[in-house]
């Protein structure tokens, strides 16, 4: 029979993890109502749970130190954010990140696990700054390890945090919709790409269930960037234009609202776009300034530590092949407005 573990209590109880750990470790007074303590208790007798000694033991023992391992850092925009959420969040519970990188490279990732386990963090966060199934580095536990923006190439060995791609893409669609569009094209990312078949699903998925056909000639997969935008809108846009076009992301837009200039569209007036990414330095300074879905970057290594650190402080393994998926909000500004044919 499987031993119950803290989650299972968390569930029973309706609390969280960590509210668990804080009963068990002698730290609910100020943190946690007698109301709450004693539903926790009676969930733990109903199951008949008792905290791991051994574990209780190590967690007195803790270092106060999260690893942190990225693919890479500075060469990606988005980077800072999944950092800041990641050393916010692991602050705000009396710990600090170690980061380390390994530019992709194997050897280099073994080295920086091999450093961070000398150091004897509590446990790691793996991050990516490209949604992709990654080879997790060896020497990365799945009990103390959680993914952030990949999943692992052999589905439910780590636990992962990711963006809802598929939810946001619906998004963008929605928007339009409720701004009245109903010819809408979208101009997304390469086939095969796990973000770009997500928002493309997600695209298809709001005109269905609005009762929409997803028109042949109004989806093209292209790239990622502003040239392939471009391209790709001239196509969509010289003959019979849509109304509206969601972009794989925001330079992909920046192609559109390019093309859309060439050929004498005004945006919004004449056509409405939608970008993805809400790309720092670019989508609020376009002319005019870019609708987009934002990536949650932040939230995202925010959550991962707070799943690291509930598994950390209850004395339970990280829940592993557990999949978290992070809201991607709709950022509105200047390029969407109703259409006018």
């Amino acid at each position: 029979m499987k031993r119950p573990t803290a989650r299972d209590v968390a569930e029973r109880a309706g609390v969280s993890r960590a509210a668990v750990s804080f009963v068990f470790s002698g730290r609910a007074e100020g943190n946690l109502s007698a109301r709450t303590q004693q539903r926790i208790k009676e969930a733990a007798d109903a199951l008949g749970y008792r905290p791991d000694e051994v574990a209780r033991s190590l967690r007195g023992r803790r270092t106060g130190v999260i690893g942190m391992l990225s693919d890479s850092i500075a060469t990606s925009p988005f980077a800072g954010r999944m950092i800041l959420g990641a050393m916010e969040a692991a602050r705000a519970r009396g710990h600090q990140i170690l980061l380390m990188e390994s530019g992709r490279d194997s050897a280099a990732a073994k080295e920086a696990v091999a450093e961070l386990r000398a150091r004897r963090v509590d446990g790691f966060v793996h991050a990516s700054m490209e949604l992709t199934a990654t080879d997790v580095p060896e020497g990365l536990e799945p009990g103390r390890t959680v993914l952030a923006n990949c999943l692992p190439r052999t589905a439910g060995t780590y636990a992962a945090v990711v963006a809802d791609e598929r939810a946001g893409g619906r998004s963008a669609v929605d928007l339009l919709l409720a701004a009245g569009h109903r010819d809408i094209a979208l101009i997304g990312g390469p086939a095969g790409n796990i973000a770009a078949d997500d928002r493309t699903h997600g695209f298809a998925d709001g005109l269905r269930e609005n009762g929409l056909a997803v028109p042949d000639g109004r989806v093209l997969r292209v790239g990622w960037q502003i040239d392939e935008g471009y391209a790709a809108a001239l196509r969509v846009l010289e003959s019979a234009p849509p109304t509206a076009v969601v972009c794989a992301n925001d330079r992909v837009a920046t192609g559109v609202l390019l093309a859309a200039a060439r050929l004498g569209l005004s945006v919004p007036r004449d056509l409405s776009v939608v970008g993805y990414d809400d790309q720092d330095e670019m989508a609020a300074h376009l002319v005019p300034a870019l609708t987009t879905v934002a990536l949650p970057h932040h939230a995202m290594g925010a959550t991962a530590v707070n799943t690291l650190l509930d598994a950390v402080e209850s004395g339970d393994p990280v829940a592993s092949g557990e999949v978290s998926r992070v809201n991607c909000p709709v950022v509105g500004r200047d390029s969407v407005a109703p259409p006018v044919r």
